[in-house]
């Protein structure tokens, strides 16, 4: 199909082609409410093993990269933690505790995800309370702090030393790439379902408009009307 034909095609269907994308905007503007306001925050803790006293060191052995390994494995073993329904049941028990009801359901939705990098664990937190992230965040520094024993027998017993790096701080998330594209993409396939409805209706129109389209099926043309006359 050549491109003056396209363009004939689209000049005789153009209204097609628009009342797509002129429905979806109206019904996209009439149905729009904007988007939830969305909070984040970012815990940095750093973990280590309880100081073993000098009287029980082996001798010839340097403590200081001892630590620096332990520390590396146990923020690893605490970003494991982390991610585990027990943990969320455990931080859910401490808010009850402090008087926030929150299910542990919601607990693990609003820990977006944990990583560690060395002997640093990030815990990235996600909610639409401001207030209610603070309590998520107290608590969950509570329980990473006093119950880590509990899921790590290789201490012996003692809970590791869990030291939060810096205060938790609440900040408000950019909207989501989603909601800024979605009403772009509504009205990118609003178009397209116009072009596929000109060219079905060029395909399924029995009118003939020029004398190419008779002469195509092998009919001679005597003589043709200028629009506009009778």
């Amino acid at each position: 199909m050549e491109l003056t034909q396209l363009t004939k095609i689209v000049w005789r269907w153009w209204w097609l082609i628009v009342l797509p994308p002129l429905v979806v905007g109206a019904y996209s503007l009439f149905t729009y409410s904007p988007p939830a306001a969305s909070y984040g925050m970012t815990l940095r803790f750093t973990a280590g093993q309880p100081e073993t006293p000098a009287v029980e060191r082996a001798p010839g052995f340097d403590p200081n990269y001892y630590r620096w390994l332990a520390s590396e494995y146990i923020v690893g073993g605490l970003k494991d933690w982390v991610r585990t329904g027990a943990f969320a049941q455990a931080v859910s028990a401490e808010l009850a505790a402090q008087g926030v009801a929150l299910p542990p359901e919601a607990v693990a939705g609003a820990i977006v995800a944990s990583d560690n990098a060395r002997s640093l664990l990030l815990i990235y937190l996600s909610g639409s309370d401001p207030a209610q992230l603070q309590a998520l965040a107290a608590a969950l520094t509570r329980v990473l702090q006093t119950q880590n024993a509990a899921v790590f027998p290789q201490l012996g017993g003692q809970a590791a030393v869990v030291t939060p790096l810096d205060a938790p701080r609440v900040a408000a998330n950019p909207p989501s790439l989603r909601s800024r594209l979605d009403p772009l993409l509504r009205l990118a396939l609003a178009l397209a379902a116009g072009v596929v409805l000109a060219l079905a209706a060029h395909y399924l129109d029995p009118s003939v408009r020029e004398r190419a389209e008779l002469e195509q099926i092998g009919l001679a043309v005597v003589a043709e009307i200028p629009r506009g006359k009778k």
